[in-house]
């Protein structure tokens, strides 16, 4: 890979491992001061957003990247366009939100909560599609800061109104919610400049025609995505409506691990950033892809296995370091989510090789697959276990979606199965379960039990040569010409 892309790589890489720890951890902390029905109510609230966001892009990012990239001279006329078919997406997104919402049978409170929520949403996708104006420029540097801009406003403005003692009243959740607002308005506002500084004109203009042919070639890639955030976001919804007198308050503690599965998600997500364009340049010159794969599987496989074993053996421990409400029941929840995220870090590289081959309909048709079996374990289990009842839909939905990518991947690629490896893995989950079971039950400090078992487990995994530092330098060293 070039020396470049790798530089700024790291660069974007450093920037989120200072910023978004942080981020989480004031999240984390509002958690505690609003309390687990506020926040429930509030997380609640902002899944139906979240789901819904696609049809503020509709893949119009990703296609305007891939443009701009190969033609910098197209920034002028697609800049002016695409804003105008990105105000009418708006319009449309209010309104769906709004009816969604209406169904729902949300009360003045809950609309007033949704109309800035969507609108962070509508800010949000905006400042995604004026970055892919700056990544398609080459601006790469560039992009690394203004891609934690909104974060690092939003944790500025949350410190002041949490610790500073400024209103001399209690946190409201209603706050968190204007924070975002005021960042996401700044950090938009300071994108658009930039992307304005290097288009030569901007004038808003309507291409009907242009925005046919960018929804239709979109749409395989935003119906993917509205299903993978149906999928992943769909439990607060069912949680609250399976559950109408303690729907808030279950969602709030489904919320409190999830806080944590979502901190990973954020940082496994950035992994396909350097694998997407690998994978792609490898299938298009008919290069083999096992050793990459294999690489990129144990290179997030190894950290996802020893999160889950910890999770297990010293859950209680976390959640109580971190949260003041509901330490029991958010504990019962925590290990099935750090196990769901072994399958979703499968699912992270082996969606990566399919998006890589454009095997599109191949991930709707598994994705919608895994959408029907969320809904229904959900609206079996939601009422008879409550959170603990939807968290274990999610490590079966993550399990199916990561053994049915597995098996798709396999038979488009012909790839051999590697007992090899399977084996090793094996050996690796049951040392570091003996290490976690030995930890928990020999060293009295919890915290240092803890941090033996993660220290350990990350020995036991280059002892068994899982890991190997040669191969993990050798994805670096990586050419794409």
């Amino acid at each position: 890979m070039k020396r470049k892309f790798l530089t700024n790589l790291a660069l974007l890489i450093l920037l989120n491992l200072l910023i978004k720890p942080v981020w989480i951890w004031v999240d984390i902390s509002v958690q505690n001061a609003v309390g687990v029905k506020e926040y429930g109510l509030y997380i609640t609230l902002f899944a139906l957003p979240f789901i819904l966001n696609i049809l503020l892009d509709m893949g119009i990012t990703n296609y305007n990247n891939r443009n701009i990239a190969r033609n910098n001279r197209l920034l002028t006329k697609y800049f002016s366009i695409i804003v105008g078919l990105r105000g009418i997406l708006a319009i449309i997104y209010f309104i769906v939100c709004f009816i969604a919402g209406y169904f729902l049978g949300y009360n003045s409170r809950e609309f007033y909560f949704l109309l800035f929520l969507a609108l962070n949403q509508v800010l949000l996708q905006f400042i995604m599609y004026l970055r892919s104006n700056i990544t398609g420029l080459h601006l790469y540097t560039t992009n690394s800061f203004v891609s934690v801009l909104d974060r690092a406003l939003m944790i500025i403005f949350c410190s002041i109104l949490l610790w500073t003692g400024i209103t001399n009243k209690k946190f409201r959740i209603e706050w968190f919610v204007y924070v975002q607002t005021v960042a996401y308005i700044i950090a938009t506002l300071i994108t658009f400049l930039i992307v304005l500084s290097k288009s030569k004109s901007f004038k808003i203009r309507f291409d009907w025609k242009f925005y046919y042919l960018i929804l239709k070639q979109s749409f395989p890639f935003a119906l993917l995505c509205l299903l993978m955030a149906i999928y992943t976001r769909v439990d607060f919804i069912m949680i609250d409506i399976l559950l109408p007198e303690t729907g808030k308050e279950q969602a709030g503690i489904y919320a409190q691990s999830f806080r944590i599965f979502d901190g990973l998600y954020q940082f496994a997500m950035l992994f396909p950033v350097l694998l997407l364009p690998m994978f792609a340049r490898m299938i298009k010159q008919n290069e083999s892809i096992s050793s990459l794969l294999k690489l990129s599987y144990i290179i997030l496989i190894i950290p996802s296995i020893i999160i889950a074993v910890s999770a297990i053996f010293f859950g209680n421990d976390i959640i109580s370091l971190i949260f003041k409400e509901q330490i029991e029941k958010s504990s019962s929840i925590f290990p099935l989510l750090m196990t769901a995220f072994i399958s979703f870090c499968t699912v992270i590289i082996f969606s990566t090789l399919l998006t890589a081959n454009g095997s599109l309909r191949e991930l709707n048709i598994l994705c919608g697959i895994c959408v029907i079996i969320n809904i229904i374990l959900n609206l079996i289990l939601i009422p008879l276990k409550g959170a603990y009842g939807s968290a274990i839909a999610c490590l079966v939905t993550q399990s199916v979606a990561a053994v049915m990518q597995v098996m798709t991947a396999k038979r488009m690629f012909t790839l051999r199965t590697n007992y090899r490896l399977i084996i090793t893995l094996l050996l690796f989950i049951a040392g570091t379960c003996l290490l976690g079971w030995t930890s928990d039950k020999f060293i009295d400090n919890r915290m240092i039990g803890f941090a033996a078992l993660v220290g350990s487990g990350i020995i036991f995994a280059f002892l068994i040569r899982l890991a190997n530092m040669r191969d993990i330098y050798s994805i670096l060293k990586y050419e794409d010409d």
